[in-house]
């Protein structure tokens, strides 16, 4: 069995993973990143990336290239849709943001990031010890052993890196089916806008934007409910309230989601020389959007390791200190202390409800509270009001 040494291995080509890889390789760190997919590879992913995700990735990696971008190229925000018809279109407060194509961004930033990149490489097993990492994997069907010094987990929500880390992990959270379909048609909605549904009766999590001459729809539903009968309500919903036709269907793609860490602040960093980043730790925007989540963690990771080798410090205990911050952010965005006592996203709501007039501000905050109802039985009420309150007295979660 071939084996293959490096300073680092980034398990995931991934915009956490470049991030990551960019830190390392800027210090001299030889880094290898493995990718069990061809790249370029499709993401599943609406592409909608925050303001500040793309200060971050422009100032690191440079202008992508034009197939990074979907059409349209700018979304101006977040449009809020309520099922009596209401529209509460809420810009970023930075202005458009890009619309990023995740197959052909994601190529950029690991490309750039100048990691040696192993494609078509599946992650099986991981065995840290005191003086490294191994891990275990498949390149191209055969074989293969890798040994580091340090190891980052870049690889997603079900990420396989935490399933090994922490046998038991995957069951003790909630998991929900996140899907959408692709089709050819028209609806009577601003392409401008990134369109969320505040409609309790039809689920968690339900949007819909265009994308590349296509009108997305997409629908969220708990894991082992009925992903196609919830999917078809909301597509009945649109034609009804906002003018949907479809003259044919093109794709659909589906995946499952850890919606509940980040909203509960419940994360993984890692332990034993395994740094835990992205979606993999539990990072998630308000809006479900992680990309910058992903690449400002990623290089948190990779700064740690830098800065733990200069200093003989332990990796796992910089990295936990280093990723408070982007744990403080995210961690904001849930909190309904700070939604009311300050503005934690990248957009004013509470801006954007005053300029209607006072009945209707009352009917979205009344409906926006039964939205959330429909997460009773969770058990998220204790941890989300238990960080509250630790954020608001001590500054921290």
């Amino acid at each position: 069995m071939p084996e293959v040494k490096a300073d680092v291995l980034i398990v995931g080509a991934s915009l956490a993973g470049g991030a990551a890889a960019k830190r390392l390789v800027d210090a001299g760190f030889k880094t290898i990143m493995i990718e069990r997919k061809e790249l370029p590879r499709h993401k599943i992913c609406s592409g909608i990336l925050s303001p500040r995700g793309w200060r971050f990735l422009h100032e690191n990696f440079g202008e992508p290239p034009p197939e990074a971008f979907h059409e349209p190229k700018h979304v101006r925000g977040v449009n809020f849709l309520f099922r009596n018809g209401l529209q509460l279109p809420m810009e970023f407060t930075a202005g458009p943001t890009p619309h990023i194509y995740r197959k052909f961004a994601d190529l950029h930033v690991v490309r750039k990031s100048r990691a040696e990149i192993h494609e078509r490489t599946e992650f099986t097993e991981i065995l840290p010890d005191d003086a490294g990492v191994t891990v275990k994997a498949r390149r191209r069907g055969e074989p293969v052993t890798y040994r580091a010094k340090y190891v980052i987990a870049a690889d997603g929500p079900r990420s396989s890196v935490v399933a090994k880390l922490y046998p038991g992990f995957r069951d003790s959270i909630w998991w929900f089916v996140v899907g959408q379909k692709y089709y050819k048609g028209e609806i009577g909605l601003d392409p401008a806008w990134f369109h969320f549904m505040i409609h309790p009766e039809l689920g968690y999590y339900n949007w819909h934007h265009p994308e590349a001459g296509c009108q997305i729809v997409g629908y969220t539903c708990e894991h082992g409910e009925s992903w196609p009968d919830g999917h078809a309500r909301v597509v009945e919903y649109l034609r009804e309230n906002h003018g949907l036709r479809i003259r044919e269907e093109v794709s659909k793609e589906g995946c499952l989601e850890n919606f509940g860490m980040s909203l509960t602040n419940h994360f993984v960093f890692g332990k034993q020389r395994v740094l835990v980043t992205g979606q993999a730790a539990g990072f998630l925007n308000m809006m479900a959007e992680g990309m910058s989540c992903a690449l400002h963690s990623g290089a948190t990771a990779g700064e740690a390791i830098v800065e733990a080798v200069a200093r003989n410090r332990d990796p796992n205990a910089l990295y936990d200190e280093l990723i408070q911050d982007e744990r403080r952010r995210t961690v904001d965005q849930w909190n309904p202390l700070r939604i009311l006592l300050s503005t934690p996203h990248e957009a004013d709501l509470k801006g954007a409800i005053r300029k209607f007039p006072l009945v209707d501000r009352a009917y979205m905050v009344k409906e926006m509270l039964a939205y959330c109802g429909q997460y009773r039985g969770y058990q998220w009420m204790a941890p989300i009001l238990a960080a509250a309150v630790r954020r608001l007295f001590l500054g921290r979660y």
